[in-house]
């Protein structure tokens, strides 16, 4: 079936990930394209590698502004670095912050992450493996690597890269000579489906590719005191940093203000010192454009008199006066010019062996699938308590004799610019946390049902809704047992994500409740209504027939085909007679009843949200995942469940139900099959 074949597949990937597949060291190949395999082929024939997975041709580049109609793509060739000038290089005399110059695409937010990359060689050789040249292993492919969504992506690329008018299209080196910028952009853009989908973002999403580390973000009008100390904190552990300008309408797009600075565009922050100015110290901060142009012009940039107040020493290991798109500027203007910050702090796995290893991390994959998952936020109490859900035990306070305990949440969406194609975008995203108040079984999922909502407040929550590809918050909550759940603003808004917590000393996170299909600790005779011995109660025979009277027209049933019959005498005939024995209709009229009292809106169907709490009081606990697999089942186009499909799945599961338990020998929720049980 395809549930079996889809978990066959969800366990062979979780033993590759067992077994270190989608770690730095060993990523994931994209589209399946062996670097090394596919080198060797064309070097053993001679011949330089065409990439068919992503061609030259003119939906590679976009869609829109970049697509087969734009002005901006009319007459682009596509060309090989050795046609572009003589002697190309790969990197040359190191990879720095000058071969960074943005080009004909809006990605000021992926060079700016670029930039900083440049300045930690750990960092920026995960991304950019050795061994890469125009030399005598050239074969006119290149390889880089990404993280994506909790695992590292190997993405191969050939090197014919578009060319206009003699130039380069998109980012390209100061000295037009080394391509290792232009050939990682190509590649991030094959990721995405296309250049165009690199067209504007928040550089805390190129971080976080280049590194796999978690964001901050600091709105610099609410500045916490100790900013400066937290920026050479962050610059010292090899963080990555960005900042830019908020703009107040699109006429301020990009619009320069009077002492040169870009607004709407991606700036990195590459450094901090503090030099001795007029016998005072003064805090200052380093910012490059990614245009490599376009400079600060007041206190302390490339050729301000400041610089003639300073040490001479310290002006000569400082100041350059180059138009390179560096400058310097007092934290203070910084703090006045500038509207945001972002610091991408490294996971311990790309931390060097030095430095202190801070955070404890877990990841969580989900989604939110209309009529089974995607609930909305809490301004939609009737489906909140259908988004997946996710428990984490604080369990270490930060200091001795305190009870509070620092960590971090970060919600992200995943795949969404690849969907700018069929007009899609990111989704406005958040998270609310709450404190589960009692001790909560790792089997139970979903964890908190409708009535507690209802009833309880958050603990804390996401500060904004926001469609941005990740929100994350910091927090400081008493040890205890929290519920975190993630989603979309509105209700039956589909998308796939991972929600990462981070926390600087160790928490207990249960991932075991995401692979648990049912819990099995429910009294079978829970139902309000009846004790589903369904086999005592319900008569039927091989060509089993069930009609509703004229006095049930409200429920709406396409009747009660073949099919239904067969699955309900398979799954309840115990003495193999191919008959159910009749007694009587009882349990037929309870389903109704309990049909009728679930059916909020009396359609005469079951919506998605009715059923599962329908499910949910008769004591069936069942994972979203499993939920969202009853769902496809059973429901009609528009996510309803008709009568005879309802009836067909209380049969079903509870069927499965009491099999368990029958098998469940020792009572602890665990059971192990031989390949014929199965």
């Amino acid at each position: 079936s395809v549930y079996a074949s889809g978990m066959a597949a969800k366990l062979r990937s979780q033993w590759d990930r067992d077994e270190g597949l989608g770690q730095n060291h060993n990523a994931v190949k994209f589209q399946g394209q062996d670097f090394e395999w596919l080198r060797a082929q064309c070097l053993q024939s001679s011949s330089l590698f065409e990439d068919s997975l992503f061609p030259c041709v003119a939906s590679s580049l976009g869609f829109n502004e970049l697509g087969p109609r734009s002005s901006k793509t009319q007459g682009v060739r596509w060309k090989r670095p050795p046609e572009i000038c003589t002697r190309p290089q790969f990197i040359m005399d190191g990879a720095t912050r000058t071969d960074i110059c943005q080009g004909a695409l809006g990605d000021c937010w992926l060079l700016a992450a670029i930039a900083s990359l440049t300045l930690n060689d750990n960092l920026l050789h995960r991304v950019v493996p050795h061994g890469q040249d125009f030399g005598g292993q050239y074969a006119g492919i290149f390889h880089f690597q990404f993280w994506q969504y909790g695992e590292w992506v190997e993405v191969v690329i050939d090197d014919r890269l578009p060319v206009k008018d003699g130039k380069l299209l998109f980012v390209h080196s100061a000295e037009g000579g080394e391509f290792w910028s232009a050939l990682l952009e190509k590649a991030y853009a094959k990721l995405n489906g296309c250049y165009e989908a690199l067209s504007g973002g928040s550089t805390s999403e190129g971080f976080e590719d280049f590194t796999g580390g978690v964001t901050e973000m600091f709105e610099l009008r609410k500045a916490p005191s100790d900013l400066y100390s937290i920026i050479s904190r962050a610059v010292e552990r090899g963080s990555l940093l960005g900042c830019s300008i908020d703009i107040t309408g699109s006429h301020d797009m990009e619009a320069v203000t009077f002492k040169k600075l870009v607004k709407g565009h991606a700036y990195s922050l590459t450094g901090v010192d503090e030099v001795v100015y007029r016998g005072n110290k003064t805090k200052l901060v380093r910012i490059r454009n990614p245009w490599g142009e376009i400079e600060w012009t007041g206190a302390w940039s490339d050729n301000s008199r400041e610089w003639e107040g300073v040490d001479r020493s310290v002006r000569g290991r400082l100041q350059n006066c180059s138009e390179d798109g560096e400058f310097w500027m007092s934290f203070s203007d910084f703090l006045l010019e500038f509207t945001r910050l972002e610091i991408c702090n490294l996971t311990a796995d790309a931390l060097e062996a030095t430095q202190q290893k801070k955070w404890s991390s877990v990841v969580y994959q989900g989604e939110w699938r209309s009529g089974s998952t995607a609930g909305g936020c809490r301004n939609f109490p009737a489906t909140f308590w259908i988004n997946p859900q996710f428990k984490v035990a604080l369990q270490h306070p930060d200091t001795a004799g305190q009870s509070d305990c620092s960590f971090l949440v970060a919600l992200m969406q995943k795949d969404r610019r690849k969907k700018r194609k069929e007009g899609e975008d990111m989704e406005t995203i958040g998270f609310a946390i709450y404190e589960a108040r009692i001790h909560l079984p790792h089997s139970i999922f979903p964890l908190l049902s409708l009535d507690f909502f209802l009833t309880h407040g958050s603990s804390a929550r996401s500060e904004l809704f926001i469609n941005l590809r990740e929100v994350s918050s910091r927090f400081q909550l008493p040890a205890g047992e929290y519920i975190i759940v993630p989603s979309t603003f509105e209700p039956k808004k589909e998308g796939d994500f991972v929600l990462r917590v981070f926390s600087e000393k160790p928490a207990n996170y249960d991932s075991k409740t995401q692979n648990l299909f049912l819990h099995f600790s429910r009294s079978l005779s829970i139902f309000p209504y009846l004790s589903l011995s369904l086999s005592r109660s319900l008569s039927l025979s091989l060509s089993l027939s069930l009609s509703l009277s004229d006095t049930d027209k409200d429920l709406k049933t396409d009747g009660f085909g073949p099919d239904s019959c067969r699955t309900m005498i398979n799954l309840m005939d115990s003495h193999s007679t191919s008959s159910l024995s009749l007694s009587s209709s009882s349990l037929f009229l309870s389903l109704q009843t309990i049909f009728r009292q679930f059916d909020l809106d009396k359609s005469g169907t079951m919506s998605s949200y009715e059923m599962r709490m329908a499910l949910e009081a008769a004591g069936f606990k069942l994972t979203n995942h499993l939920f969202q697999l009853i769902i496809l089942r059973y429901t009609e186009a528009d996510l309803a469940v008709d009568f005879d499909n309802f009836v067909t799945c209380l049969v079903r599961l509870e069927t499965m139900f009491k099999t368990f338990k029958t098998l469940d020998t020792d009572a602890d929720g665990v059971i192990q099959l031989n390949f014929f049980q199965v």
